[in-house]
């Protein structure tokens, strides 16, 4: 009986932790990702804005506060702040999450380069 206990709460552990494992993506693949698809518009240098702006330090930030770039109306009222959520859901979809932005990025399909992506964000402190 103690076994079976033991056994259950370990995977119901598992269970919990997964999303919290899969939510953290691989910082390096997904830096392998930005440098393929977004660096034509993005830097991830502080303060190098090129057709978008610089997304250096963009995670857990107001969206639409990069300074020395011009956001589009929609994106300034759009008050979002780049969680994890937030990312994911502007990555997946940029111009459904916003009318009227910029971004002309048709968005990932794929979760894994997403999360692998947000982590890379993420880092850039």
């Amino acid at each position: 009986m103690h076994r079976l206990i033991a056994t259950a709460t370990l995977a119901l552990g598992a269970l919990a932790l997964a999303p919290m494992a899969h939510a953290a993506g691989d910082a390096a693949a997904g830096k392998a990702l930005f440098q393929q698809k977004c660096t034509l518009c993005h830097s991830p240098e502080k303060g190098v804005n090129k057709l978008g702006p610089s997304l250096w330090n963009v995670a857990g930030q107001p969206a639409a506060e990069v300074p020395n770039y011009t956001f589009s109306a929609g994106m300034k009222e759009s008050h979002i702040t780049w969680d994890d959520a937030s990312l994911d859901k502007w990555l997946t979809n940029p111009r459904a999450m916003v009318s009227g932005t910029k971004m002309v990025f048709p968005g990932l399909t794929s979760e894994a380069e997403r999360q692998n992506v947000i982590a890379y964000l993420k880092s850039l402190k």
